[in-house]
């Protein structure tokens, strides 16, 4: 599993200038954490089961996944296939192929942050987590939630370490201490942005 996984982190950090421009850029910013929670049925779009749908209801169901801007390479291209496609294709598609499809572009968005020699030992270990587990629904948690939590860990730790250096300024000490007891979001943005407004 973890040779396999090696080769696919070789693989996607030689692909990384094209893959920024076909899947989502979920190791980008807060993107990942922030990600839409899509379903792979089609009783998100309507309250029909999808074996009692028409053929426009199975089109407009698999038009609003394709609308999603979170639907990666794999999504777009087996969504596309199921509208080229039979009635029945359109039905397989939503019962099954799009959560299929999700789940592979998801772990090409783990293997793309763990690519990222920014990622913290916290993020490491809960993607490495997610890729264990392989299925679609422990993908879809990382990149919803895991990540951001993970991330959160790696920040404070960080952010820890920056207070450990008995030399750094009063305004900098005052503001790492209250962003440590911060959400994510005030965590990331204190190492991003805050401790180069107070100066060192």
């Amino acid at each position: 599993m973890r040779q396999h996984r090696a080769a696919l982190l070789v693989a996607v950090t030689a692909l990384t200038p094209a893959l920024l421009f076909t899947t989502p850029a979920f190791a980008a910013g807060a993107t990942a954490a922030t990600v839409a929670g899509t379903t792979a049925t089609a009783s998100a779009a309507t309250d029909t089961p999808v074996d009692d749908m028409s053929e426009e209801d199975l089109r407009v169901a698999i038009a609003r996944i394709l609308a999603d801007v979170d639907s990666g390479k794999r999504v777009v291209r087996e969504a596309n296939a199921a509208l080229d496609g039979t009635v029945d294709d359109m039905r397989t598609f939503l019962k099954t192929g799009y959560r299929l499809a999700q789940a592979e572009d998801d772990r090409v968005a783990i293997v793309r942050i763990l690519a990222d020699k920014n990622s913290g030992k916290g993020v490491v270990r809960e993607a490495n987590k997610a890729l264990d587990i392989g299925t679609p629904e422990a993908l879809r948690a990382f990149l919803e939630t895991g990540f951001r939590l993970a991330r959160a860990e790696d920040d404070r730790v960080a952010i820890a370490r920056i207070l450990a250096n008995p030399k750094i300024s009063a305004a900098l000490r005052a503001a790492a201490e209250k962003a440590i007891d911060g959400t994510p979001e005030e965590l990331r943005y204190f190492l991003e942005v805050g401790q180069y407004e107070v100066g060192r």
